[in-house]
């Protein structure tokens, strides 16, 4: 492993990754804290500050893959999503629409974490890089 790759990127791609790095290390600590308690709410606002801004980010972040329309990728169709989802997540808990906030989070946690994640880990990419390098 091997943080060249990442260093030597441009700063739209090193924030763009701190905040997501940091999303997925919230994700499971928010389905197992306490649902309603202060961390649990600080916790979700550090986690939702990290997925807005990092999926804002993204767009900053041209694709290189053959498939891209101006620059961007079909992976930026999930940013979007974020930018849709998480709000309508966050005020499904403030209207204590809990089952809707549940169903909500799991899902961008699944689509913008999970699988987006696993595009990162694609041969010539940055993660791919970091985490192969040598192999």
């Amino acid at each position: 492993m091997t943080l060249a790759p990442l260093t030597s990127a441009s700063l739209p791609i090193q924030l763009h990754v701190a905040l997501l790095l940091t999303a997925i290390v919230l994700t499971p600590l928010q389905f197992i804290l306490q649902k309603g308690t202060f961390r649990h709410r600080l916790s979700g606002y550090v986690w939702t500050f990290c997925m807005m801004v990092g999926a804002a980010i993204s767009f900053w972040i041209p694709s290189h893959l053959p498939f891209n329309l101006w620059g961007y990728s079909p992976i930026h169709l999930l940013s979007i999503l974020t930018l849709v989802m998480v709000p309508i997540a966050i005020n499904h808990a403030r209207n204590r629409q809990i089952r809707a906030h549940r169903l909500s989070m799991m899902s961008i946690s699944i689509f913008a974490l999970l699988i987006t994640g696993l595009f990162t880990l694609a041969p010539g990419r940055i993660m791919y890089r970091m985490l192969f390098a040598g192999v």
